[in-house]
């Protein structure tokens, strides 16, 4: 059994900010945990916006606070995020994640697992485990 708490993993390296100050991830399960996903409490902070394009994962989020809109690129559909709102990218979807008036708190969980280290590239995308070795 594996048991950790949020506050454990925050003061550890599974807390992961990025480098453009829109988001902070806490990796609470990572492909080492061999669960086949990994699990990640992502904070939005208010008033950004983020490009993502996950070519190499699927991702769902769910969020639990906070208020902001994910853009569709494909389609230019914006869709709001609140409470309760639960969006799945199932389709490698090229989006915009804007975090609203206050900071958005989302529990997120990826296919094929994170290793832990990852942040978007240039173009949104977070590399497969091959390209990040040794971290």
């Amino acid at each position: 059994m594996i048991v950790r708490t949020l506050a454990e993993c925050e003061q550890s390296e599974r807390r992961v900010t990025s480098e453009t100050g829109t988001w902070e991830s806490t990796r609470m399960l990572l492909k080492s945990d061999n669960m086949g996903f990994s699990f990640h409490i992502t904070t939005i902070y208010a008033d950004t916006e983020t490009h993502i394009h996950y070519q190499n994962h699927l991702e769902s989020v769910y969020c639990m606070s906070g208020n902001g809109e994910i853009e569709t690129l494909a389609d230019g559909k914006v869709y709001p995020i609140a409470p309760g709102t639960l969006y799945i990218l199932d389709q490698h979807d090229e989006h915009l994640l804007r975090g609203g008036s206050e900071d958005m708190k989302l529990a997120c969980v990826f296919n094929p697992p994170l290793t832990g280290k990852e942040v978007h590239d240039a173009d949104g995308v977070y590399p497969l485990e091959t390209e990040t070795a040794g971290n």
